[in-house]
């Protein structure tokens, strides 16, 4: 990784723990419809909602990757089967976004961003609709990219096409950094990108999955790693 000009971060369970900021985006769309549209919290909660969501990955498959057409387009049919407006639903996933947008970093991560950022540029590719400058921490970032842009979900090469694009650079001159197998780690690899695997909850390997050369455990081991 001696060449390497740049870092690509993963943002969910890489930068934070995910479950909780999403977990707590879905009750604050649950309390929005309870007081808001309250017809449609007889009929759905967080757990119905969520199924619905995901039920219109089959109807549309090649919108699967927009977390905002699915939320939007869910909230414009519940709302409608009750009697509301379906402009509303732009409201509902506003409260969504707030609450989802939250995040709690993980205590390496804003110092090893600033260190790493004096000698690397810095972007983000995520299977997520986080938005960095609301988290308070997208001026680190050169470019950061979500599904709905790319096209497609890592592991799927879109992403990291316009993550190479935009910075001009060959693949072997990123690294990208990732807490998933699959997605992060083996898709990079694909790419021809130096891959690196953040396990900080000691997950398992898949046994399907040739082992990443480069493990850390925290920003600050990656920090180490890619030490002049």
């Amino acid at each position: 990784m001696a060449n390497a000009k740049a870092i690509c971060f993963d943002l969910d369970d890489t930068l934070w723990p995910a479950g909780p900021a999403i977990a707590a985006g879905e009750i604050a769309l649950d309390h929005w419809i309870t007081e808001r549209c309250p017809r449609v919290s007889r009929r759905h909660d967080v757990a119905s909602l969520r199924a619905h969501r995901q039920s219109l990955k089959v109807e549309f498959p090649s919108r699967k990757h927009d977390c905002g057409f699915l939320h939007l387009e869910s909230l414009r049919r519940v709302l409608s089967e009750d009697g509301y407006p379906t402009e509303l639903a732009e409201e509902g996933y506003a409260a969504f976004r707030d609450q989802r947008n939250r995040v709690q970093l993980f205590d390496d991560v804003l110092p090893a961003l600033q260190r790493l950022a004096q000698n690397f540029r810095l972007f983000s590719v995520s299977n997520g609709d986080a938005c960095l400058a609301t988290i308070g921490i997208g001026h680190l970032f050169e470019y950061s990219i979500e599904p709905v842009e790319a096209g497609g979900y890592k592991p799927d090469p879109a992403p990291w096409r316009h993550v190479l694009a935009r910075a001009a650079l060959d693949a072997n001159e990123v690294v990208h950094v990732g807490d998933d197998p699959h997605a992060d780690v083996q898709g990079a690899r694909d790419m021809g990108m130096h891959a690196v695997w953040i396990d900080r909850f000691q997950r398992p390997w898949p046994d399907a999955l040739p082992r990443p050369a480069s493990r850390v455990g925290c920003l600050n081991e990656l920090c180490e790693l890619l030490s002049p």
